[in-house]
């Protein structure tokens, strides 16, 4: 696999909510170990475990953002927005499970775009979506 750079923590990812931003950090932090593993070499094994850990972090994370939103009455103040930020954390995760599911069937995934995937949406998702919400969640 060529290598990929990692995601460099940026001031401008911040949403300004702490615990949010603690979680993306970790999002980060754990794309980067999967990547720093990839270059190394990969495996089945590997791409599962990687897949299984940042699935099963972002669901956690989900959850959080999620019970913040019905907390806040996003979901009722902003329901575009409350619906567009639930559709990119279902579209993400049923993409990430048929990814687990190629990869447990044995079929051959790109080390490289499956990184880009996830590097991508993570950062548009935050710059884009998450501080919709946390500017909300700040009034």
């Amino acid at each position: 696999m060529t290598e990929i750079e990692e995601i460099v923590w940026d001031q401008s990812y911040n949403t300004g909510v702490t615990e949010i931003d603690d979680q993306h950090k970790i999002l980060v932090k754990t794309l980067n170990e999967a990547q720093r593993n990839l270059n190394m070499g990969s495996s089945i094994e590997i791409l599962d475990q990687i897949t299984k850990d940042l699935l099963n972090y972002a669901l956690y994370h989900f959850e959080m953002e999620e019970e913040l939103m019905l907390e806040s009455k996003y979901n009722e103040n902003k329901q575009e927005e409350y619906k567009q930020h639930i559709k990119q954390h279902r579209n993400f995760s049923t993409k990430v499970v048929s990814i687990r599911e190629s990869i447990q069937t044995g079929h051959h995934i790109d080390e490289k775009e499956l990184i880009d995937f996830l590097k991508n949406w993570l950062i548009n998702h935050i710059n884009n979506i998450d501080k919709k919400f946390t500017v909300y969640l700040q009034k």
